[in-house]
């Protein structure tokens, strides 16, 4: 039978765009999400980003899975009461719209925990509640800038342009958020005493680069004390994976039909591997250092290796790793990725034809076990009556409220 490890858990979101993506960890894992939207077409991310699956942004594809949706409008004082109604009934509240929304409304943090001690508030935003950026406006990149994430350049008439690979503070705040909602979680379960989190989306983007922030931090101090790798000669490089230009052992190399990543930094690995190709002679006259050893500046193994690995296929390349056990890695693109053997074996698809695109799962496996499917994402309202039902609101309250365009 498949699991819900959140089973019993009740959250109540009021999120909009990729904040919602806290939600969406937490339904994964099998918490039911309620999600709070204006009345009419609900949150907007239906209509941002690309491509668009059946009229519908992929990304409420995404994000909006597993979700039930309930149409409220909070502006109007009956709508504040009737969501104030759900909050108490709610375990986790997750706030992600510019701070203090819900607290002009008489729905913020400070009123709801007052009243309801053990619930665990968690306010997602751009820049956090405090500091000089709270208030400013954004959207999702903003936040790899501000951490230093973009990789500035020019194009060929002059103007400024940016790459970013992956924008890592939407991404990655929900799985810090999950995280420490679970833990306040737990803490209420034993003390009855919730609390209020505050994460900042800019702050995730700059926690998952931290040997580069913190490696720049280090080399202001003076070179007596902050060193290089003793194993490459103590030679001071670029934090982080900049500094990988010049290894040549721990390098990306072409194959016959693509990448690989050869990472033999260990001397066991670099043993191993020179035997398994029949290439002893590249031992060359020094032992090496046992750990970290890139070779760094080794020009001519460099040069020799390359030849080396376009001899062979990637996938031939892994096979080796295997075989030898020496850390050979395939280089994949977002849209080579799902072709590769691993990735086939351990991911199954949420299907298109149930979930409108074919969509990536939580990763989370069970040993023994099976983690449920979250439900598709919802149309704007589409659970209103059924979770306000369980609220006890009664089927007159609700024509009402209806009538009134409170609900929509």
């Amino acid at each position: 039978m498949a699991v819900r490890l959140l089973d019993g858990v009740r959250v109540v979101e009021f999120a909009l765009l990729e904040a919602g993506g806290v939600g969406t960890v937490l339904a994964d894992l099998g918490a039911d999400v309620v999600k709070v939207e204006r009345p009419g077409e609900g949150d907007y991310i239906r209509k941002v980003g690309w491509p668009f699956v059946q009229g519908v942004s992929l990304m409420h594809h995404h994000l909006g899975r597993g979700k039930r949706s309930v149409t409220i409008d909070i502006q109007r004082p009956e709508g504040a009461r009737v969501a104030e109604r759900l909050i108490g009934a709610s375990d986790i509240v997750i706030e992600g719209m510019r701070p203090g929304v819900l607290t002009r409304r008489g729905l913020g943090p400070g009123a709801m925990r007052e009243r309801h001690p053990a619930l665990v508030w968690c306010t997602v935003s751009g820049y956090g509640t405090t500091g000089p950026y709270a208030d400013l406006a954004a959207h999702g990149v903003a936040f790899d800038a501000w951490a230093g994430g973009l990789r500035l350049g020019t194009t060929e008439q002059g103007f400024s342009s940016a790459e970013l690979n992956v924008p890592l503070g939407t991404r990655v705040a929900p799985l810090l958020a999950a995280s420490a909602i679970l833990a306040a979680t737990l803490r209420a379960g034993r003390t009855g005493q919730g609390c209020a989190i505050d994460i900042a989306q800019c702050e995730a983007a700059a926690a998952v680069d931290w040997l580069t922030i913190e490696g720049h931090r280090a080399h202001l101090r003076p070179e007596t004390e902050v060193t290089g790798n003793p194993a490459d000669g103590g030679v001071r490089r670029e934090p982080g994976t900049a500094g990988m230009g010049d290894s040549v052992r721990y390098q990306v190399y072409r194959s016959s039909d693509g990448h690989v990543l050869f990472m033999a930094s260990e001397r066991k690995f670099w043993e191993r591997f020179c035997r398994a190709v029949g290439r002893t002679d590249l031992l060359g006259d020094r032992d090496g250092e046992e750990v970290a050893d890139h070779a760094l500046g080794d020009h001519r193994l460099r040069a020799e290796l390359t030849e080396v690995f376009l001899t062979r296929s990637t996938a031939d390349w892994v096979e080796v790793g295997l075989t030898a056990d020496v850390p050979i890695a395939p280089v994949n693109s977002p849209a080579t990725l799902p072709a590769d053997p691993h990735f086939a074996a351990r991911t199954a698809w949420l299907p298109a034809q149930e979930y409108g695109a074919d969509l990536l799962p939580l990763p989370v496996h069970l040993t023994g076990e099976e983690m449920a499917r979250p439900a598709p994402a919802a149309t704007p309202g589409l659970h209103t009556d059924e979770v306000l039902g369980e609220l006890g609101v009664s089927a007159g309250e609700l024509t009402a409220l209806r009538e009134s365009g409170v609900l929509g």
